[in-house]
């Protein structure tokens, strides 16, 4: 993947929405600002912390009662609730369920996530996973659209000498799991994109989930601040990136053609059946597991591997290790697996 090569085209402008911004509104005559609610009691951490680690699967020890209690008490002013107990109570209703109990599960996950995030894994995506899985997913149609049954290596020989309307590649599905808000499905589309235009006939798909509703719908989005692009290479910047037409606000959009390529779904990684009809390609799993003891790393981990094709591959955060869990797994290259057959 050849970043370094200048491009010239011009960023078209969009109008962006500034629904992420913050509300700059003078707020010190808000009463709900005001409340004084008591520090979270050894109590109420137990309650919350049981039900974070039991359905959400995060360790929550005692070491992150402060951070806990910070996050909570955002919810609490912005319900005007002035305990902790009342809060639970609330969230727990049949009229906090549907009403708070997703803003509270935002309020409590992390969604720290960056465009080329461990920058190797995109290379090793790019140069050899890629050609690896559209080789093996080749297909060639004549003109006349006559399907043809060809072997493999039939298919890469004739790569050459046929013309990009004469190949057909089977799409790559590909997960990006824990996605937050969107930045590493994003850099996927990119990468993918990029490897397209040397592969005639190349297409994908791609599937990113986050149980964080608040995360997947600036995913959806696809609007961040210009801070946050400093990642992406400056080609792919032109190329993949529309600036707001008020450049006050430095923001930008990801192009549309991008956005149609990633879907959007919340999906919880406790739950025991997921939601997904296809196995995939390839599943970026990174930086997620940390937040896991390692009984739920190894039950998540085999879950997400059902959904996975028998020699696909899995990335995960170099932080992560699969040493001593149950899973079928191959290493390839440091936190890149193939699923065995």
């Amino acid at each position: 993947m050849d970043n370094r090569s200048d491009k010239t085209c011009d960023l078209q402008p969009a109008t962006c929405s500034d629904s992420n911004q913050p509300d700059t509104a003078d707020d010190s005559s808000d009463p709900i600002k005001k409340l004084d609610i008591p520090s979270l009691s050894d109590k109420m951490f137990s309650r919350f912390s049981e039900f974070v680690q039991k359905e959400l699967g995060i360790k929550m020890p005692e070491a992150k009662k402060i951070m806990l209690q910070a996050r909570l008490q955002k919810r609490l002013r912005k319900t005007g609730i002035t305990t902790f107990e009342d809060y639970y109570n609330y969230v727990f209703s049949p009229r906090g369920r549907e009403a708070e109990l997703a803003s509270m599960i935002d309020a409590v996950t992390t969604n720290k996530t960056d465009f080329f995030r461990e920058p190797q894994h995109f290379d090793y995506l790019f140069y050899t996973v890629l050609p690896e899985l559209a080789s093996r997913k080749l297909r060639v149609v004549p003109c006349s659209q006559a399907e043809i049954a060809v072997s493999q290596a039939q298919a890469v020989s004739s790569l050459s000498s046929n013309t990009a309307s004469e190949l057909r590649v089977i799409p790559l599905k590909v997960w990006s799991a824990g996605c937050a808000s969107g930045e590493e499905a994003y850099t996927l589309a990119m990468v993918m994109s990029e490897f397209a235009e040397h592969y005639p006939g190349f297409d994908f798909s791609i599937l990113a989930t986050d149980i964080s509703t608040s995360a997947l719908k600036k995913g959806a989005l696809g609007i961040y601040n210009h801070e946050r692009i400093e990642p992406i290479p400056m080609p792919m910047r032109k190329k993949y990136l529309l600036r707001s037409k008020d450049q006050s606000k430095e923001l930008v959009r990801i192009i549309p053609e991008l956005r149609a390529a990633v879907r959007f779904q919340r999906l919880n990684l406790m739950d025991k059946l997921f939601p997904i009809r296809n196995t995939m390609d390839i599943i970026f799993f990174r930086n997620v597991l940390i937040y896991f003891d390692r009984p739920t790393q190894e039950s998540v981990l085999n879950r997400i591997c059902q959904h996975l094709d028998p020699d696909g591959y899995m990335f995960l955060g170099h932080s992560e290790t699969l040493s001593g869990l149950d899973v079928p797994l191959i290493p390839i290259i440091t936190a890149v697996y193939k699923k065995s057959l």
